[in-house]
């Protein structure tokens, strides 16, 4: 059974997390993954040693024809996600979100259209749609440059994502699907979430896609755990090997979502607040990191012609959700790492996860016990 933040024992933040403490707390929301590992010869007799993969974050509903608000925002520019530029047009989201690595974005882009108009007869008839796919550079464990995800591999993550909805437990996290070669903050990253109860009885979660930062500024609950853990020496079963590290080159895809009733401007506010999560773990957004924000909202949901009926969320009451944007997307983050198992990749490097025992004992009286009753749920947090 792989760790999460909340087996830390402390609280991220002051609002309570849901039942499962992931995003599938939020009615209507699924994850789902499809992994790719190949230990191939290079070309031209093999493809290489791959670690890749694909996720999908899956909204219920008929996207299509009643789209959800959505906001983006950019902390750091470094990267790529399709559909941004009308997201911010339109203020809207009309596909699942998928995750992948930076050289499978058009493979996946193309299943994607190829599944949606499959699935939806007025795809391509009625109008077009352009999928949301969004990256993060694997390279540093996977050979880019001949393997190739297939439809069958982005219907697959789909079709997990649509079953794991009202499941009731968390998704797979860590090294799988599109976080299968992913690494932040000097450790085994990839895919983490979390989520926030809300004070107005909606629920928030945040999925991460985490690949960015260096070790040394590794911050679990305040705490300087990277400089702690260089301070006393590195701890590792199997050595790096030949190719070197990327440093603070990377990204971080953060989705929010809601079944809060936001419009798209409430979205966008929102999206920003993603940054001052990562900051809280130790990001500094380098030059060579792309930080990309989406959120969307389910709670008003209108036509592909006409904006929802109902009373968005605005002003100062959106602080709760501007908290929880925060608090879960830094959890979802440390989620990612402890999460995640060790990779062995591309040129035989080898990167290992983060202990959570060792964590734990850096943490020294600032965990709490595990009490489902403590502000922060099954996580607990930090006051």
């Amino acid at each position: 059974m792989t760790a999460r933040a909340g087996d830390l024992g402390v609280r991220f933040g002051l609002l309570p997390s849901g039942p499962t403490g992931s995003v599938h707390d939020v009615p209507g929301v699924g994850l789902g993954h499809a992994t790719l590992l190949l230990d191939e010869p290079g070309p031209p007799h093999g493809r290489g040693v791959v670690r890749t993969g694909v996720s999908v974050l899956h909204l219920d509903g008929d996207s299509f024809g009643s789209p959800v608000p959505a906001g983006g925002a950019v902390l750091n520019g470094m990267g790529e996600c399709t559909g941004f530029v009308t997201i911010g047009e339109w203020g809207r989201l009309e596909t699942p979100v998928f995750l992948t690595s930076t050289m499978q974005v058009g493979r996946v882009y193309d299943a994607a259209c190829t599944l949606l108009a499959r699935r939806d007869d007025r795809v391509g008839v009625d109008d077009v749609v352009i999928p949301v796919v969004a990256e993060c550079d694997d390279s540093g464990l996977s050979d880019p440059r001949w393997a190739r995800l297939s439809d069958d591999d982005v219907e697959a993550a789909w079709d997990a994502a649509r079953a794991a909805v009202g499941s009731g437990r968390p998704p797979p996290e860590g090294s799988v699907g599109a976080g299968t070669g992913m690494e932040a903050l000097g450790r085994k990253g990839g895919i983490g979430t979390a989520s926030r109860l809300l004070p107005d009885g909606h629920v928030l979660g945040a999925v991460v896609l985490a690949n960015f930062g260096h070790g040394e500024r590794l911050t679990v609950a305040g705490v300087p755990v990277g400089l702690q853990m260089r301070a006393v020496g590195p701890e590792r079963s199997r050595p790096e090997r030949s190719r070197p590290g990327r440093g603070g080159l990377g990204s971080c895809i953060v989705v929010l979502v809601t079944d809060g009733p936001l419009d798209a401007h409430g979205c966008g506010r929102l999206a920003r607040r993603a940054g001052l999560g990562l900051a809280r773990t130790g990001s500094v957004a380098g030059h060579g990191s792309g930080e990309i924000f989406l959120a969307a909202a389910t709670g008003l949901r209108g036509d592909r012609t006409r904006p929802a009926a109902g009373v968005p969320v605005s002003g100062q009451d959106l602080d709760p959700y501007f908290a929880a944007a925060v608090e879960a997307t830094e959890e979802a983050v440390i989620t990612s790492l402890l999460a995640a198992s060790p990779v062995t990749g591309r040129d035989g490097r080898t990167v290992e996860a983060l202990p959570l025992d060792r964590v734990r004992s850096l943490l020294g009286d600032r965990s709490l016990p595990g009490d489902r009753s403590l502000p922060g749920g099954p996580g607990g947090g930090r006051l």
